[in-house]
């Protein structure tokens, strides 16, 4: 059965359950029963899920999760797993499992065992950040890396950014790394102006190695450098301070890379789903390499997790069914995650790539429309910061926004504990103000000895009443180690992937983003005249391109 006609089967059942489970409050289903978070609760890699606040009960959960058996998960997670070419419009595999794997089994790809290359990639990575990290790598000049600067743009740099951040901790004996992705020259020249370039090493990851962005970028990294060094542009001696990462060596090769300076991965590596392969390169430099060994490990613990367990007590598909109940049933157009950890800042960005690239699509694998709403908005922002900007909305906004907490149980700085106490606080009171809300009888009392005017409470009233019944999940991690980290990172992956299941979307393409890619490219090139003048655009695109190129190029 087709998943479209799956979605329609069960579309009545779970209707039913929507229309029971609409009108009430989640405070009432905690009355009810008292074992709520006990059986809505479940451990899996060293994370812990509390999902009891959620507009859901038994019969509910069960029929989500029969929806999940129905589309094929199981035999869907295993084609992954095992090298199949789920990836259907490129005819790819699609195995960033196989980049953490650390067992004896063989894993193939179109015939070919990829892990012997898999783990000689692995050791070069090593072997290089342990040379960076060491001082022993120089540049032309034989003076040691002090500062490495990663030149990617999305999956390229999403993931090493957001990873190296979250565990700085790990980093502060190495060299001081920076990242550059947008295109704008403002971003590399206000990070390159405080470098030495004697001093300064680049990576510079592309996949095709033609994105036009990252180019640009290493183009005036290396401009740079030979302004810097006294040397010629294309001086051999400039690759002491340029290192490639991609799946085209060829490429790089032919661009003046050294082949003792290119780190690769493959086809079957999505952009981003490839911290865990060479493009980890700067993770591993930052961390180290032992560390880097610990984040693929967690990643892989949660691997073995969402592929062997139940699916009533898969963290991920438990996750999945929750999304795509709000986002059917509840219309919620966007999800909020909100880290309770500096350290995570940049973890919502990461899942929107992760997220909204993989499943924000309307056409189904088969080529056919979507039959149900698919991927929704991914924002989110650190707390308690975010408490202070768009918390309003999620209380007493008119869309139901579904939020994850995630919420470090440890600091890494136990004297300042009481700081930490307090945004524990503050993330665990949200999500019971969420929840719970207040009522109008409550605020009633709660002003019953202010002496107002029968008016000016009920103005009151009308405005501070919360209606709660806002569904969260609460993860509770232990401590931001790089194996927690990979485990929560992996999480996130897999829970995308099983909506995609659902949804029956291919979640490994991209095709909105070429079509933008390939109309850049050829703007640019009309912009600079290397293109013959004609209508070649929409009136609004003419008009704005004559304005430019008069103003710009």
């Amino acid at each position: 059965m087709s998943v479209s006609l799956v979605n329609r089967a069960f579309l009545p059942v779970l209707q039913q359950d929507f229309s029971r489970l609409e009108s009430i409050h989640m405070r009432d289903l905690f009355a009810q029963d008292p074992r709520r978070v006990e059986r809505y609760s479940l451990a899996a890699a060293n994370l812990f899920l509390d999902y009891s606040k959620n507009r859901i009960d038994d019969e509910a959960l069960d029929h989500l999760f029969e929806l999940a058996a129905a589309s094929g998960l199981s035999s869907a997670r295993e084609a992954m797993f095992t090298g199949q070419a789920i990836n259907n419009t490129e005819d790819r595999a699609v195995l960033h499992t196989a980049l953490r794997y650390s067992g004896p089994d063989s894993i193939a790809a179109e015939g070919v065992n990829v892990m012997p290359a898999i783990r000689e990639q692995r050791q070069r990575l090593a072997d290089c950040a342990r040379v960076v990290r060491n001082g022993q790598w120089l540049g032309a000049t034989g003076e040691v890396i002090r500062d490495v600067v990663n030149i990617g743009i999305g999956g390229s740099d999403l993931g090493p950014a957001m990873v190296t951040q979250a565990l700085a901790p790990y980093g502060r004996s190495g060299p001081k790394m920076h990242f550059v992705s947008n295109v704008d020259p403002v971003l590399i020249c206000d990070i390159l102006s405080d470098l030495n370039p004697a001093t300064t090493l680049f990576i510079v990851a592309s996949k095709t190695f033609t994105t036009q962005e990252t180019l640009a970028n290493a183009g005036l990294a290396k401009r740079w450098l030979a302004a810097g060094l006294d040397l010629a542009v294309d001086d051999n001696s400039l690759q002491q301070h340029m290192l490639a990462v991609t799946a085209r060596p060829s490429v790089a090769k032919a661009l003046g890379y050294l082949d003792a300076n290119i780190f690769c991965f493959w086809d079957w590596v999505g952009g981003r789903y490839s911290l865990w392969s060479a493009v980890g390169l700067p993770i591993a430099i930052a961390i180290g390499p032992e560390a880097f060994d610990e984040l693929l490990a967690g990643a892989e613990e949660m691997d073995e997790h969402f592929r062997s367990a139940p699916l009533k007590e898969n963290m991920p598909l438990v996750l999945a069914v929750l999304g795509i109940w709000y986002r059917q049933f509840f219309n919620s157009q966007s999800y909020a995650v909100l880290p309770y950890s500096q350290r995570l800042a940049r973890l919502p960005a990461y899942l929107q790539q992760l997220d909204m690239e993989s499943n924000g699509k309307s056409i189904q694998k088969d080529g056919a429309p979507a039959s149900w709403a698919t991927g929704p908005v991914i924002w989110g922002e650190p707390g308690t910061n975010g408490q202070h900007a768009f918390y309003q909305l999620i209380h007493q906004g008119q869309d139901l926004i579904p939020c994850d907490f995630l919420v470090p149980t440890s600091h890494e700085a136990p004297e300042h504990a009481e700081q930490h106490q307090i945004l524990v606080a503050n993330a665990v009171a949200q999500a019971e103000a969420l929840m719970c809300g207040k009522s109008a009888e409550q605020l009633r009392a709660e002003l019953a000895e202010c002496s107002l005017a029968p008016d000016k409470l009920d103005l009151l009233v009308a405005h501070k009443t919360m209606p709660g019944n806002r569904p969260s999940n609460c993860l509770l991690i232990p401590e931001l180690s790089p194996k927690v980290l990979g485990s929560l990172i992996a999480l996130y992956e897999h829970k995308v992937f099983c909506q995609g299941v659902i949804w029956g979307l291919n979640s490994f393409d991209q095709w909105g983003v070429e079509l933008g890619k390939q109309l850049a490219s050829r703007i640019c090139r009309e912009m600079c005249g290397e293109d013959s003048v004609g209508e070649r655009h929409d009136p609004s695109t003419e008009a704005l391109l004559a304005r430019l190129s008069a103003e710009v190029c």
